[in-house]
């Protein structure tokens, strides 16, 4: 990436899509002497600013050449909405071509996490996801995708330490690979690989890629369903990807001391909530290092009318079928419904509904 001498400011380079390593080349040519360049890597990386006037120890020279030559800015945000009692809130951003996204920033207690988006919407399709209901987007830039992290970290004042990073929100990661790696290199110089989950479909590619990463994060996959045939209906992309050959490459994709894949379930009253179920499921994962993430449905009346939350009794039965199993299981425990916490619900409201189109 070479900067023309005189960029206009729609052609100005983000210096948060370059990749951390390649930041020094890119800058050594005008900013001197070295150390400099280890001081703009600490107010992005580390404090996620977006002016280069908030670098008040570089010269006002070295700012402003920076400024004509690049930018630092994030998507800027349009709308909010808080969950209470439990601190929830819900961010929706528009980029620079006007398409919207979604972040999350979720207080639990101690820590704190935040749901990224990766795209502006989402070609997977899972028919009770409402980001699929709207289609298929673009790709989210290095700088869209960290600029939500540190928009919402600097607006509530969390320490970094206290900090998680889930990819969950709008997009599917693993369709976004390059960008997403180098948006993880970025969040890398502020959280730890082992606070950070990227949350995929089963996209089979992107997981044998995300394994031979030097740092990992974490791995949640969305399985949903003990069986190819009722997995398929409600996610049409696993057709590529069977669900035998994702349990293969499952087993072998390689894991720290301490770490576990998440395996992601969307409870849908009367479809995949039974008891026999989820001993379906528990025989699926066996010999696998991984624990189940029980989530309740989150209805929104841009998805299909059957499609149900099922009730307490029904979740907590199959919950403890799971237990029986000796499958480790968690249950989430639908924070931030008021705020339509769920993928594309906040953007569902803020745009015109039109038919489903399958």
């Amino acid at each position: 990436m070479k900067p023309s001498l005189s960029p206009t400011a729609s052609e100005r380079p983000n210096l948060y899509d370059v990749k951390p390593d390649e930041l020094p080349a890119l800058l050594h040519a005008f900013v001197t002497p070295s150390f400099r360049v280890t001081q703009i890597a600490e107010w992005m990386y580390r404090r996620g600013v977006d002016s280069f006037e908030a670098m008040t120890n570089l010269s006002f020279a070295l700012r402003g050449e920076l400024a004509e030559r690049f930018t630092i800015s994030f998507p800027r945000g349009v709308a909010a909405a808080e969950a209470a009692p439990d601190g929830s809130r819900k961010s929706l951003f528009t980029l620079a071509d006007g398409s919207l996204i979604e972040s999350v920033f979720m207080p639990m207690g101690e820590r704190t996490s935040i749901c990224l988006s990766s795209q502006a919407g989402c070609a997977v399709g899972c028919t009770f996801c409402v980001t699929g209901f709207f289609g298929a987007g673009r790709n989210l830039t290095p700088a869209e995708i960290v600029g939500q992290y540190f928009s919402l970290r600097n607006e509530h004042a969390v320490p970094s330490e206290q900090m998680n990073v889930v990819f969950m929100g709008m997009g599917e990661p693993l369709l976004n690979f390059e960008n997403v790696v180098t948006a993880l290199d970025i969040l890398g110089h502020d959280i730890a690989p082992k606070r950070m989950t990227i949350s995929t479909a089963g996209i089979i590619p992107g997981i044998r890629d995300l394994a031979r990463l030097p740092k990992r994060p974490n791995l949640a996959v969305s399985i949903n369903a003990p069986d190819q045939k009722r997995r398929e209906e409600i996610m049409p992309i696993t057709a590529k990807y069977p669900l035998d050959e994702l349990v293969s490459t499952l087993r072998d994709y390689p894991l720290e001391h301490g770490r576990e894949i998440t395996a992601e379930y969307v409870l849908l009253a009367g479809y995949n909530d039974s008891v026999e179920d989820a001993a379906a499921l528990a025989r699926l994962l066996r010999g696998l290092r991984v624990k189940v993430n029980a989530i309740p449905f989150n209805p929104d009346p841009n998805l299909p009318e059957w499609m149900k939350r099922p009730s307490d009794e029904a979740i907590d039965r199959f919950v403890r079928a799971l237990v029986r199993q000796d499958v480790a299981v968690t249950v989430r425990r639908s924070k931030g419904r008021d705020i339509a916490a769920a993928c594309g619900q906040l953007r569902g409201r803020s745009e015109p509904r039109r038919p489903r189109a399958r």
